[in-house]
């Protein structure tokens, strides 16, 4: 019972503004997001040999097979925080609907939770990728090193 009143009592507390400001900071974060992505994409291209190697082969897969389902997450999220954002008049709209405001902050709580799990997952990804690569290069200049 207790979560329920401290939930509307955070809901009220929630203005349109603090509202508009987490939504466009979110849409950046998404945005770079999906730009590292792209640099991942190009990183996993440059150290494609190394990655089949048979030693790197299942974990360069795994890690690869999750950045592509990231990829559709990450588009499948930023259509949601779009339409979050455009929806944010009926706020500010001046008309009183009480059902359709408290169902819209309902959806704000919910994309805080959700946008938090999806920049947590991707940190976690992030630092497999860097781990992965970052040892190949260790390899290669091992190697360098021992000819």
């Amino acid at each position: 019972m207790e979560t329920n009143q401290s939930t509307s009592k955070y809901q009220e507390w929630l203005s349109p503004e603090i509202i508009h400001k987490a939504t466009l900071n979110w849409l950046s974060e998404i945005e770079f997001i999906r730009d590292e992505q792209l640099f991942f994409d190009d990183l996993i291209k440059s150290y494609t040999i190394q990655l089949v190697d048979s030693k790197h082969f299942k974990k360069s897969k795994v890690i690869v097979d999750e950045l592509k389902a990231f990829d559709k997450e990450t588009n499948n999220i930023l259509k949601e925080v779009k339409g979050h954002e455009r929806a944010l008049d009926i706020l500010v709209d001046g008309i009183d609907q009480i059902k359709e405001e408290e169902a819209y902050r309902k959806e704000h709580l919910r994309l805080i939770i959700d946008v938090s799990n999806f920049q947590n997952n991707y940190r976690a990804i992030k630092k497999q990728v860097f781990k992965l690569i970052k040892g190949i290069i260790k390899e290669g200049k091992q190697k360098r090193l021992l000819v």
